[in-house]
């Protein structure tokens, strides 16, 4: 598949507020991909994200093309996530040598100003066509120059990545990233079709979903939604490596912090745990307007027998 004309037709499809992905490669270059143009409303920002098996768009870092539209500019990024803070990142090389976007632009950008830089390019859209060249030296962009650039930082980022993963300090090597915590995504990306999206709403606002590790001053909360009905906060907390008292006391806090900061006094919590402890059971007891969700995974293994296939 040709790159460059993947990438025009992202950038034409932002100037005209369709949000729909669903005709995007899933995969490149052995990088999950990952398009966003906003949910519910367009985004100011949309962006494309290259992401490694053990990422996250949430949690991670990642090369990302970032179109800053009222700019006229599209940025070639060393991605870092805003959403929530992860253990690791790119390389001291990548931080110390390169410039945040927001340096770039010598002000403030509506997202992603704490990412760097790796190429930056001036846009031109005109009849459905669009013209590319190097912001610093004004020199035009060729496709070749746009998919050498590409696979530049895919070969940096995969060497980046395989040092992060096989480090005794890592998250993963200790045996952490396990599938719960790809169990996040999973809601948020299932949400409609869940018993959560038949009570709740998530949250967004100029065209950006804020609900998934919502920033609060005492820590972000996993997922923040809100009721179809009362317009009441959700508080929603995944039961992850840590104690049914730890997830009941985490849970009580955001709470609280809603309760008081959003002036919410019927704010609801909801815990998700794969299995129901009598821990659990009795702390609820004290927490009240709160429910547990418990999730289940089912794996099926189907025989592979060669008379399956069918030859025409």
């Amino acid at each position: 598949m040709n790159w460059s004309k993947i990438l025009t037709e992202f950038l034409l499809q932002a100037q005209k507020g369709d949000l729909k992905t669903a005709s995007y490669p899933k995969q490149w270059d052995e990088m999950r991909l990952r398009v966003s143009f906003g949910m519910g409303a367009p985004a100011r920002v949309p962006w494309i994200a290259f992401v490694a098996p053990e990422m996250q768009v949430s949690n991670g870092f990642y090369p990302v093309y970032l179109y800053y539209k009222d700019l006229k500019t599209l940025i070639l990024a060393y991605g870092i996530s805003e959403t929530q803070e992860f253990s690791q990142t790119w390389p001291a090389e990548i931080m110390n040598s390169s410039t945040t976007i927001t340096a770039h632009f010598d002000k403030e950008v509506p997202r992603y100003g704490d990412s760097f830089v790796f190429k930056s390019y001036a846009i031109e859209i005109n009849n459905e066509k669009v013209s590319y060249s190097y912001s610093e030296t004004k020199e035009v962009t060729t496709d070749k120059d746009i998919e050498s650039d590409l696979q530049t930082i895919l070969d940096y980022y995969k060497k980046a990545v395989s040092i992060t993963t096989t480090s005794p300090k890592s998250e993963w090597s200790q045996g952490l990233f396990y599938m719960e915590k790809q169990l996040e995504d999973f809601i948020i990306h299932n949400w409609e079709n869940s018993e959560l999206g038949k009570k709740y709403d998530l949250i967004i606002e100029d065209g950006e979903l804020i609900s998934q590790q919502y920033r609060t001053e005492i820590g972000p909360i996993d997922i923040l939604a809100k009721d179809k009905l009362t317009k009441d906060f959700v508080v929603i907390e995944l039961k992850r490596n840590q104690t049914s008292d730890d997830t009941i006391g985490q849970l009580a806090r955001y709470m609280g912090w809603i309760k008081k900061d959003k002036k919410d006094d019927g704010v609801k919590g909801i815990i998700i745990a794969g299995q129901y402890d009598k821990k659990l059971e009795y702390a609820l007891k004290m927490v009240p307007n709160t429910e547990v969700f418990l999730y289940e995974v089912d794996f099926k293994l189907n025989e592979f027998k060669p008379q399956d296939l069918v030859t025409k």
